[in-house]
């Protein structure tokens, strides 16, 4: 379909920069989800995409051409927004034709057109239906006709599935990746949810205050956080404060050994890479047990005043108060927002019941 090129993009509000030298390459049919908490920039990005933003610095090319400042009817995009945008006076199919008469398509082709971008999302005979006389969910999808009708070479999604339930947010989007995938259409997904990112993508960009963090699959994003922000935003981390000296942590549970400089560290933990085994003599206690079916996810109270959480399996019985030890597979350090290494732990203390 299209590759989407931002070079050095910079954008400015009242002398604030939003968007700070942004570069990024989107291949030919990859969906590629911005992610990042409110402020970081991500729906100005794809606004500026979209030509409804126009970047103080930098270009946008689709396809090799620079559209930075082609206004938003004539670019070769379709954009669909959290709040829906549909006109509540017209029909379903209206909604839908809307830009193809514009294009002044001939009545028959439109016809043609919207019949089966309906049918691509699972609105085949709703065509004369009101937009109020739908539920959420379904002008969700009359929105996504609307970009797909057109055509589009690059498909812009501004947090699309925000204001649904969590159970109709997984359908849609499950189903929006079908279509995605069936369309080979080159994709911009903005979103605030870790869960709906690591679904969806084949690449995630993490922004934090106008500045992309990392840029990876949702594996590697996941596994392999390269910054502190990243290891924290996505998935529950453990961090746990501790010093390096001679290459070993003081950390009173946890002896990590790492060839890294001497001073102040935080041992990053995924809560799945835990294990917690009953003991005595470490300190170390049950705080509470929730049970997601699935798992369970234990909060344990540390010696040193701290809390970690571990993943256990759903058979796993502890309870407040009981005390235990904690063996862990992997963990990352971090000085500041810098990983410095990446290793395997040891149990420093542990006596087992």
């Amino acid at each position: 379909m299209a590759q989407l090129t931002l070079k050095n993009l910079g954008k400015s509000f009242d002398a604030t920069d939003v968007i700070r030298d942004l570069s990024l390459d989107v291949a030919d049919g990859e969906l590629v989800c911005l992610l990042g908490p409110s402020g970081s920039g991500k729906s100005t990005v794809l606004r500026m995409v979209g030509g409804f933003e126009t970047p103080n610095r930098g270009a946008i090319l689709i396809d090799g051409e620079d559209v930075t400042r082609v206004p938003p009817e004539k670019r070769p995009t379709g954009m669909v927004f959290q709040s829906h945008a549909l006109w509540s006076h017209m029909s379903v199919a209206g909604n839908v034709a809307f830009g193809l008469k514009l294009r002044g398509l001939p009545k028959t082709q439109i016809r043609e057109k919207v019949g089966e971008a309906l049918a691509l999302v699972g609105l085949e005979g709703y065509g004369e239906r009101r937009v109020w006389q739908l539920s959420g969910g379904q002008q969700q999808r009359v929105a996504i006709a609307r970009a797909l009708v057109l055509e589009p070479k690059i498909l812009l999604l501004d947090e699309p599935f925000a204001s649904l339930d969590q159970h109709l947010r997984e359908r849609l989007r499950e189903e929006l990746r079908d279509i995605q995938r069936r369309l080979g259409i080159t994709t911009l997904f903005v979103t605030h949810g870790q869960d709906e990112a690591l679904a969806l993508a084949d690449r995630i960009v993490v922004l934090r205050g106008g500045e992309i963090e990392q840029v990876a699959s949702p594996d590697r994003m996941y596994r392999a956080p390269q910054t502190r922000f990243v290891a924290g935003f996505i998935g529950s981390m453990n961090f746990l404060p501790c010093d390096m000296r001679g290459g070993v942590s003081d950390h009173p549970l946890f002896a990590v050994r790492a060839t890294v400089p001497d001073g102040p560290v935080e041992l990053a933990i995924r809560p799945e890479a835990l294990t917690l085994l009953p003991a005595r003599g470490t300190g170390a206690r049950v705080h509470r047990v929730t049970d997601y079916g699935t798992h369970l996810l234990v909060d344990v109270d540390l010696p040193d005043g701290g809390r970690l959480k571990a993943m256990c399996p759903p058979s796993a019985r502890y309870e407040p108060g009981q005390e235990v030890a904690l063996e862990a597979g992997h963990v990352a350090l971090f000085r500041g927002d810098a990983k410095l290494a990446e290793v395997t732990v040891e149990r420093r203390v542990a006596v087992h019941v």
